[in-house]
């Protein structure tokens, strides 16, 4: 069964950085897009960064200066390095992984649990 699982969030002073790492497994993240997502409680869910299957990334612009997404094809995971957090950035992060067939027009799409990422002094 595939599975994304988040990790590296936590609770960090105004400033600071994290690196969430989105590791997968029953599926190979090279050929698929994977995107972060984050949501704040009672809110929807909004994409932040994304890492096309040809290594091409794209963020909101509201991390567009303070992101970098990259992918790890040997270790099968994806990286979100988020510097200089304010408190805004405190939320839930999802990573996702999506792919489209174009021969059966089918879309298949993978979540990760989430990881919190808090952002206080």
């Amino acid at each position: 069964q595939p599975q994304l699982v988040e990790s590296g969030g936590g609770s960090v002073q105004p400033g600071g950085s994290l690196r969430l790492s989105c590791a997968a497994s029953g599926v190979t993240l090279d050929t698929y897009a994977v995107g972060w997502f984050r949501q704040v409680p009672g809110n929807g869910r909004f994409g932040i960064s994304c890492i096309s299957s040809d290594d091409i990334a794209y963020h909101a612009d509201s991390v567009k200066s303070r992101c970098t997404i990259a992918r790890d094809i040997a270790k099968n995971m994806v990286y979100l390095q988020m510097d200089n957090l304010a408190s805004e950035d405190t939320a839930i992060y999802y990573c996702k992984a999506a792919i489209f067939d174009l021969e059966t027009a089918k879309a298949t799409e993978y979540w990760g649990q989430g990881v919190q990422v808090t952002v206080s002094s």
